[in-house]
């Protein structure tokens, strides 16, 4: 396996900090990787024009001493009004037709990530998901309407796409991904068509779209065509690892006590209580409570010790009953 480049994001605030934890889980658990970490920076112009965006010196002093290389990049296109847009335009900072993986901060690494056989010229993305996006109305237009649209709108056949073991009015028929991680072989032409049909579909939703939401989901929506377009599909079980034994994308705090393995509960907590990243987290409340307060153990993991598999929105349900949701 060639060495290949990881690429997350991190900005002043939640996300620098969990960009320090990424990088750190990064160098204990996959000590021999001997690829690049590279973390986007975007800077306070452009679309993210009268925001303090850059990297506190605390975090950036630890990111580079976990070997990270910190970029600079000016967004043009999404910054303030669609931070989730920061992953597509971060892709322009790396070197055309070099590997790349892309995760989002909010992500451990937890085995060796370099022994994971990625068959970049075969790009992927992340399985964990719901059936969030697209949510057809009673009358119509349905899932095929909606993502046939979307396939014919870019040149793309839809028909190698879909999933037969599910019917073509269940939403797992379709290509669907969850963002929190994708890779290629090229980060220019995977960034090229990402950005296109992502700004092309934000600015010009058509009447098919008219009824959807795209904030937050306007990238998961485009994703699926940007791989499909350069050949790619559906993970295969050489990839079982990620969302797995090797990485974990916990998203939040109390989700991560919630639904996540207790080797990936471990890892945060021997991580995040280092004395120079403790120190990082001091004003968090979440992490006070979660963490340094014990509560993700004692209050949160019981409430799930059952280990029945729940949907995002009954886990948070039944963690706002317990006033145990909290803003991060």
């Amino acid at each position: 396996m060639p060495p290949f480049t990881i690429l997350i994001v991190a900005q002043a605030g939640r996300l620098a900090r969990q960009a320090v934890i990424f990088a750190a889980s990064l160098r204990r658990n996959a000590p021999d990787f001997a690829g690049r970490l590279v973390v986007a920076e975007p800077l306070p112009e452009g679309a993210w024009a009268g925001v303090d965006t850059r990297i506190p010196d605390a975090e950036r002093a630890l990111l580079t001493g976990y070997g990270a290389e910190i970029i600079p990049f000016t967004a043009r296109h999404f910054g303030r009004a669609y931070p989730y847009g920061n992953k597509i335009e971060a892709l322009s900072i790396l070197p055309a037709k070099q590997p790349f993986i892309f995760f989002d901060s909010d992500t451990l690494v937890l085995g060796p990530i370099d022994e994971v056989a990625f068959r970049f010229r075969r790009p992927s993305a992340s399985m964990k998901r719901e059936g969030t996006w697209p949510e057809p109305p009673l009358y119509g237009p349905d899932f095929a309407d909606i993502w046939g649209t979307l396939y014919s709108r870019f040149g793309l056949k839809i028909a190698g796409s879909v999933d037969h073991s599910f019917a073509a009015d269940h939403w797992e028929h379709y290509l669907y991904f969850n963002a929190g991680w994708f890779f290629g072989a090229d980060p220019a032409e995977f960034g090229k068509r990402f950005l296109d049909a992502a700004v092309s579909v934000r600015n010009d939703p058509g009447e098919t779209l008219a009824c959807q939401s795209l904030d937050p989901w306007l990238d998961q929506a485009v994703l699926p065509l940007v791989i499909h377009s350069l050949g790619g599909g559906r993970p295969g079980p050489e990839l079982d690892g990620l969302d797995g034994d090797m990485t974990c994308h916990y998203r939040r705090l109390a989700l991560l006590y919630a639904c996540e393995s207790d080797a990936a509960i471990a890892t945060y907590e021997a991580i995040a209580t280092r004395p120079e990243i403790a120190a990082l987290f001091v004003k968090d409340k979440a992490f006070q409570r979660f963490v340094i307060g014990g509560e993700g153990r004692s209050k949160i993991k019981p409430l799930f010790a059952d280990g029945r598999p729940l949907a995002e929105k009954a886990v948070r349900h039944i963690l706002k009953k317990a006033e145990l949701w909290m803003a991060e």
